[in-house]
């Protein structure tokens, strides 16, 4: 099997080739593109270099990262294979900070980027969305030690299994993965309000700048 194109939008200004300003990949839901969640952009802190990555499955006239069992459930080969693929993309550029912002599916990939290698990553924000759990990844208590992570829950959220929310949130803002952890329980549902970006734009602007883990 050959490895998928990699499809990018970047922010105005964005450039891949330098290492001095941290760089944001934009991570888009199941279904969706690059093209959908490009304009989160606007909302963020000056400063970053911002990119926004298409998922390389074709679906439902969007795009997936991973083949599924169900909404969340990962199927640990397909989430292996492009885990891969993302890596060597990425590995190919710059080393530069990097700070993973995934929504819903893609909220699920940025979660296993991070726990297959928490110290590639300067921070990842999960939103919306689940970890990949029982896909062959460490999550154990204290496997995310340090790692600086925002994640967000819309309390009337009923696309993403309430179990795998519970669990996610059990798992990050309740200590047991041992990150740094923000937490934002939105009072609205499947989606990137205004509170949720004003959120992610603080955490951004904190930790984008930090020193190297």
């Amino acid at each position: 099997m050959s490895a998928p194109e990699v499809v990018l939008a970047t922010a105005p200004g964005t450039r891949l080739d330098r290492d001095d300003r941290p760089l944001v990949v934009l991570l888009h839901g199941r279904g969706s593109d690059e093209q959908q969640i490009l304009p989160l952009a606007a909302a963020l802190p000056g400063g970053l270099d911002v990119v926004a990555v298409r998922a390389p499955i074709a679906e439902g006239g969007g795009y997936a990262w991973f083949a599924n069992r169900g909404i969340g459930r990962p199927v640990p080969a397909s989430l292996r294979l492009h885990l891969d693929w993302f890596r060597e993309w990425l590995d190919a550029l710059p080393r530069r900070r990097v700070v993973l912002v995934g929504f819903s599916g893609g909220a699920a990939f940025a979660g296993g980027l991070v726990l297959d290698d928490p110290t590639r990553f300067a921070g990842v924000a999960v939103l919306h969305g689940t970890l990949p759990f029982d896909a062959g990844l460490p999550v154990e208590p204290g496997a995310l030690d340090g790692v600086e992570v925002l994640v967000s829950r819309g309390a009337r959220d009923a696309v993403i299994p309430g179990d795998l929310l519970d669990r996610t949130w059990h798992h990050l803002a309740d200590g047991v993965s041992g990150a740094r952890v923000t937490s934002h329980l939105d009072p609205g549902g499947h989606e990137l309000t205004p509170a949720t970006v004003a959120v992610l734009a603080a955490w951004l602007a904190r930790i984008a700048t930090g020193g190297e883990r």
